[in-house]
């Protein structure tokens, strides 16, 4: 659900509108489900562009390693004795057997050794055994190395790219990278994880978080906290009516948290180290959005943040994972309550997950071959806009 601080809806072509004036067509319903339609969408988005994959908290250790199923790709990072973390397809050089299997943990040496013929690599990926009696003579090892991935570390997040010509990091962010620094998120580590497994298209979840119409028959408990989500809007100005309200500061015409809470949190209570750099605006609205499509958003408070990340498992089947990231001051702090904090937003994602399955089981209905967007729906236009530009 988008704040107003740099609406997504920019997206659809610069113009700054409040609202969509006309009924929009949404994407055919044969794109949430066909196969071959997956595939391009694998091609020309995920398999190109920026991925989040994780915080590099949770690849801290040297010879820690992870491995991401991205597609039908599995990519493995590691982080090497010198603390340079690498990104590899997940298969191994000699007939390509996958050379992890599981899905995080610390390697016990300074090798990568496939468990089907123990080829063994270095972790910066170098061949530098086989388990042949006697190689060829024209075979040498310095040929054979491990294909890598782009990976980059960026304020803390971990991200991949598949392509050979990875695009521009920063173009990924479609809004909220220039304001993200007042969030001191390199310096956070990770409290909780939690994952999913959801039974729809992955483009049905960012359209389900790009607008508010389903708020308050699905999210009762947070349109609580954020009133005007209770409005079935997440912008002030998403309602046609909004000058009349212009000059009124309660929250359910405004936006921001009710009064009195701070987070988002069970209690609304602040329960950590509150960060000192924040913004008045940005205390007071409660919540900020940071948006890199495909992969993921950060939702970032005034004592922790969170980020989402999605990524596609199969036409129908997505893989959700949120993280929760709190200064370590707070997660060593006796009376900080790791619950009120996880247990509130781990809800709400239930809830749009649950959503959007919902939406999905519904797409293959003979009759059914597209959509219409209302009027409130013009971040999912504009999401849906910069679906079909990726894929021209």
């Amino acid at each position: 659900m988008p704040d107003d601080n740099k609406p997504i809806r920019k997206l659809a072509g610069g113009e700054d509108f409040d609202g969509l004036d006309r009924a929009e067509p949404s994407l055919p319903a044969s794109w949430y489900f066909d196969r071959g339609h997956y595939e391009t969408e694998l091609a020309r988005i995920f398999y190109r562009d920026w991925l989040y994959v994780c915080h590099a908290s949770t690849l801290a250790e040297v010879r820690s390693f992870r491995r991401f199923d991205i597609g039908r790709q599995s990519i493995l990072l590691v982080r090497d004795d010198d603390g340079m973390l690498h990104a590899f397809h997940n298969s191994c050089r000699h007939r390509g057997s996958a050379l992890c299997t599981e899905s995080e943990g610390r390697l016990k040496n300074k090798l990568i050794v496939c468990p089907y013929h123990q080829w063994s690599y270095a972790l910066d990926g170098r061949l530098v055994a086989t388990s042949s009696h006697a190689e060829a003579t024209d075979f040498d090892k310095a040929d054979y190395p491990l294909f890598e991935v782009a990976v980059r570390e960026w304020r803390g997040g971990v991200f991949v790219a598949l392509a050979d010509e990875p695009p521009d990091f920063e173009a990924g962010f479609v809004r909220g990278s220039d304001r993200i620094e007042n969030w001191p998120m390199a310096e956070l580590v990770v409290g909780h994880r939690w994952h999913k497994t959801m039974a729809c298209n992955w483009k049905i979840f960012w359209e389900n978080f790009n607008e508010c119409l389903h708020c308050p028959n699905i999210h009762p408990e947070l349109c609580e906290l954020v009133p005007i989500y209770g409005r079935r809007i997440s912008y002030f100005r998403d309602e046609p009516n909004w000058a009349l309200h212009q000059d009124d500061n309660d929250p359910k015409f405004r936006g921001g948290l009710r009064g009195g809470a701070e987070t988002w949190s069970t209690s609304g209570r602040a329960g950590g180290v509150r960060f000192d750099g924040l913004s008045d605006e940005e205390t007071a609205r409660g919540q900020s959005y940071f948006v890199s499509l495909p992969s993921m958003f950060i939702a970032a408070h005034v004592d922790y943040m969170r980020t989402v990340r999605i990524l596609p498992l199969g036409p129908e089947e997505t893989a959700l994972e949120v993280e929760w990231l709190f200064p370590p001051d707070s997660l060593a702090a006796e009376n900080f309550d790791l619950d009120d904090v996880t247990e509130f937003t781990k809800l709400v994602m239930l809830q749009d997950a649950e959503a959007s399955e919902l939406n999905q089981r519904g797409l293959q209905a003979l009759r059914f071959e597209q959509g219409v967007l209302m009027p409130e729906e013009h971040y999912v236009k504009a999401f849906q806009d910069w679906v079909r530009q990726r894929l021209q």
